[in-house]
């Protein structure tokens, strides 16, 4: 890895590493001993710091707090066979963490910065990454806004974090997912093509009246018409129908996700036509009813490939074929574990070596 951040490192005292249940690794519940912060003020970003995981100091007048300059991303890094370590194309979501700054009228963050400071981090705290199958250390890196002001106005500070910690599957079974055709995730014109905190917040009252009704996930619909796929909760939405890979075109209410334009790229390498395209859920009905809906999966960073089980629409329910005979999704995702955990050779260069 070369360091060209000036980077001031405080290591932990004590170090949580062999109280940590390696065995039992909820999402999102275990982080490592240490955290990236950086600063932004006078309009430059300063103070790289590495120091132990811990609370961070704030007003409670910052103004993320009430107007929600907010966001993230997600990323992954995997431990290969020998011992080396690998982060899947941070590069990518560098790009998209700036397109979120921008939408949110926030300060972007060089690209170099990102990937160093997520680097240096994860090389530091690599013995948290597990050594097992389906198992990775997840990186989440934030922004918020952090002026002491109650005015409605763009934060002139701001604030740059990363933490990490060891994860396993984030979906243990195939998922019966349910098409909203009330609630609405994103509209044209606001943001839901960027990672901001205030998407997440939104969802999460269908989400649970969802997850009431038996259901694992969301299919979420065009908020004009509600018929019209859009994504997942948790995922971006994809689709074998009649021998072409369909997915909804990474537009203003949709999130361009990392792992999304990694399977159309191994689509196209393996000569499968792909549609990114408006898709109907009266086309996936009839897929399903027709037997030309052949496959059919969440695709993102936490959820790898999560099969869809059965699709639900207006209390119809549409039972899938067993995942385990898929063959598209069941290539992808043993194509993807081989690329990431270094069985195989990375031709597209998607493994950033720490």
């Amino acid at each position: 890895m070369t360091d060209t951040l000036d980077i001031k490192i405080t290591k932990a005292a004590h170090s949580r590493l062999a109280e940590t249940d390696f065995s039992n690794l909820p999402f999102g519940k275990v982080f490592s001993d240490h955290m990236f912060v950086a600063d932004y003020a006078d309009g430059e970003w300063k103070n790289f710091e590495i120091l132990p995981y811990g609370p961070i100091l704030m007003s409670p007048a910052i103004s993320a707090l009430h107007y929600g300059q907010s966001f993230f991303e997600g990323i992954k890094a995997y431990k290969h066979a020998d011992g080396t370590v690998s982060i899947f194309r941070p590069d990518k979501n560098a790009i998209r963490f700036n397109k979120s700054a921008e939408r949110l009228c926030m300060p972007t963050l060089p690209e170099e910065v990102f990937v160093q400071s997520i680097a240096a981090l994860v090389d530091i705290d690599r013995e948290w990454i597990p050594a097992k199958a389906n198992h990775a250390l997840y990186i989440r890196p934030f922004m918020f806004a952090t002026d002491p002001y109650l005015g409605v106005t763009p934060s002139a500070t701001y604030k740059y974090v990363v933490i990490i910690g060891p994860t396993g599957p984030y979906f243990s079974k195939p998922l019966r997912v349910k098409v909203e055709t009330h609630y609405t995730r994103a509209a044209e014109g606001g943001m839901g093509f960027a990672k901001a905190a205030g998407n997440y917040g939104s969802s999460m009252l269908p989400a649970r009246k969802a997850t009431e009704e038996g259901f694992d996930q969301l299919i979420w619909t065009d908020a004009k018409e509600h018929k019209y796929v859009e994504e997942m909760g948790a995922a971006n939405a994809m689709f074998l129908l009649d021998g072409k890979l369909i997915t909804a075109e990474a537009k203003d209410t949709i999130l361009d996700g990392v792992t999304r334009d990694t399977v159309i790229a191994l689509a196209k390498d393996w000569g499968i036509p792909v549609e990114e395209r408006k898709v109907s859920v009266a086309e996936l009905v009839e897929g399903a009813k027709n037997g030309k809906l052949t496959d059919a999966f969440g695709a993102g960073t936490a959820a790898t490939i999560a099969p869809v089980g059965s699709i639900s629409v207006d209390g119809e329910e549409y039972t899938l074929s067993d995942p385990a005979t898929r063959e598209f999704s069941q290539k992808v995702l043993t194509t993807l574990d081989a690329i990431k955990y270094g069985r195989a050779e990375d031709t597209h260069g998607w493994n950033y070596i720490v």
